[in-house]
């Protein structure tokens, strides 16, 4: 995703890829945070995106993030965060690679953990838009505390198979606190989960509130179960594409001369 923030006689707002359609006036994303960020809303704001929105792909917490930079904010990650309600995706977006993140006395603790960057993840994404808020009205209100010591507990071995691909088990993505309440909203996720593990995947679970599912594999195992997951995606009779994709571990870049070659075709 790149986005440039410049001063102009009135807004102007311009999407290209991924959100190309979408109201370009005020009301845009990137439009809100700059203006807010700038305190002007005389600026031309230009979007080009290669992440799908409303996916559970973290498309809103990016877009925050770059926006709020580019509009020069010395803390884009508070910005961010205050968009979006949570950390998690901002913080990601803004340092790279698998990160901890959480609000402490007011502000936003980024902690990088370890990451095998031998991993690779394929993402499958339906064509079917899922709003996050309309994902969360899906959640209980309360949780029981088994199910809290569940997640914690495959939360570490997670974690552990993140930092080590060998220690990655499939039993490390279980969830008992949001994937089987949404899966209503999605009915053909738990095949697509298990089709992408039986295809090689080490581990697979909904991608932020989805309707993405992600796959973690071994890179050299990633065109195999990307395979996998085209042809339980077409056994679903679902449109969609499955992407292989590889962990960013630079996060923000900030080019303010051009030099960095965010603009070039293969970015």
């Amino acid at each position: 995703m790149v986005v440039d923030v410049e001063p102009a006689s009135k807004l102007i707002v311009r999407s290209v890829g991924e959100g190309e359609g979408l109201a370009e006036d005020s009301s845009h994303l990137a439009a809100r945070v700059a203006i807010d960020v700038a305190g002007t809303d005389r600026l031309a704001i230009s979007v080009r995106s290669e992440i799908p929105i409303a996916r559970g792909l973290g498309s809103s917490a990016a877009l925050a993030v770059a926006a709020a930079a580019a509009a020069g904010a010395k803390d884009p990650l508070s910005v961010a965060t205050a968009m979006d309600g949570h950390p998690d995706n901002a913080a990601a977006s803004m340092v790279g690679g698998f990160v901890a993140a959480a609000v402490v006395k007011g502000g936003v603790h980024v902690v990088r953990l370890p990451l095998d960057v031998s991993l690779a993840f394929v993402v499958i994404v339906p064509d079917v838009q899922l709003s996050t808020s309309k994902a969360r009205q899906a959640l209980p209100v309360e949780v029981s505390r088994e199910s809290a010591a569940f997640n914690l507990s495959r939360m570490a071995l997670l974690m552990a198979g993140m930092a080590d691909g060998r220690l990655l088990i499939p039993e490390a993505a279980e969830d008992r606190l949001h994937q089987d309440y949404r899966s209503p909203l999605f009915p053909a996720a738990p095949k697509l989960l298990a089709a992408m593990v039986a295809g090689g995947a080490l581990a697979s679970c909904w991608s932020g509130a989805g309707p993405s599912l992600l796959g973690i594999c071994r890179g050299i195992d990633a065109p195999k179960v990307q395979a996998a997951g085209e042809q339980a995606l077409a056994e679903a009779g679902l449109p969609g594409q499955v992407l292989v994709l590889h962990a960013d571990m630079d996060g923000l870049i900030l080019d303010r001369d051009g030099s960095s070659g965010l603009y070039d075709d293969d970015k």
